[in-house]
């Protein structure tokens, strides 16, 4: 019973990034209102009589999309049944179905309120909350998991300090921000240029407008993009920490904990160097995800030993 548990779990952890990374190809694509209401497709569950032939492509994206996450929050339903049959992790496997069904009415929203960046963003990060919960929910069903207590500050402070990156990063991107700063390693050819962190970071507010309604201004974007590209600094030296304490316990996760940092900082570099073509800002996403994956391994292994005395035997 258990095994099934286990196969399950990492399947919707596979099912989870492949949602994660395709719903930031659809974003990033153009293709987020390409159907205009929601979970039908202009009133049908298949994209037809769409006669431009690009639009016809984009609503397929988000279809796709919807479907593919349906899938997921199917599975995560079984998933949540199975683990109450055998009595294995049943509550946190029941919170994620609940937060199944509230990214489910994010992205519903995201439609009908026509990209708000608030939600957007929040959708971003629901995702991703959903995607680390599994890994968690995977990493349960393994009692014969290293434990490294030792490391537990730096490992919560680098998941932490991720999370608050990621958000940036959602806020970056919902908002178009990519390219408000477009030189490195300065920006605007400053280190401080002219920012607008208040109505950059107003969170009720309308796409590409300030609180009262007039246009965002560059100084408001500059504010998003620097803000992100900063963070992005402190979490390099975190998490970087983080590597050099984990490396005196286990050497090959610290290997691919720094390996998927120094990528995914590339890439952030990368995306300002060539203005951010698709499949680089896709691999941005793609290669959050997996920083946060295996982050939270890290912790989970600083953790085991606390988790560990819940589980029943085998």
């Amino acid at each position: 019973m258990t095994r099934a548990l286990r196969i399950g779990s990492l399947a919707a952890v596979c099912l989870a990034f492949g949602v994660v990374v395709l719903g930031a190809y659809v974003r990033l694509s153009d293709a987020g209102l390409s159907c205009p209401d929601w979970p039908l497709c202009y009133g049908r569950p298949l994209p037809g009589d769409i006669a431009d032939s690009d639009a016809l492509a984009r609503a397929w994206k988000e279809m796709g999309h919807r479907y593919l996450a349906g899938a997921l929050g199917f599975l995560i339903l079984l998933l949540a049944l199975w683990s109450w049959r055998v009595r294995r992790s049943p509550w946190l496997a029941t919170s994620i179905l609940a937060l199944v069904l509230v990214q489910a009415t994010l992205g519903a929203w995201t439609v009908t309120m026509l990209l708000k960046p608030a939600i957007v963003t929040a959708h971003l990060v629901g995702g991703m909350a959903i995607l680390g919960l599994l890994a968690w929910l995977a990493l349960e069903q393994f009692s014969d998991a290293p434990k490294y207590e030792t490391l537990r500050f730096p490992a919560v402070a680098a998941l932490a300090m991720l999370a608050v990156q990621i958000a940036l990063g959602g806020w970056v991107s919902s908002n178009y921000a990519a390219l408000a700063c477009p030189d490195l390693p300065l920006c605007l050819g400053q280190l401080l240029p002219p920012m607008d962190l208040r109505n950059g970071f107003h969170v009720l507010r309308e796409l590409g407008q300030a609180p009262g309604g007039e246009l965002l201004t560059r100084e408001a974007l500059t504010a998003i993009h620097w803000t992100h590209r900063a963070s992005a600094v402190v979490l390099a030296l975190i998490v970087g920490w983080a590597v050099y304490r984990t490396w005196k316990r286990s050497p090959p996760l610290a290997i691919v904990i720094g390996g998927l940092l120094m990528i995914q900082f590339s890439l952030g570099v990368a995306n300002v160097a060539v203005s951010r073509p698709l499949p680089l800002a896709a691999a941005h996403n793609a290669g959050a995800a997996l920083l946060l994956v295996a982050l939270i391994v890290l912790n989970f292994f600083a953790f085991r030993g606390v988790r560990s005395a819940s589980l029943p035997p085998r």
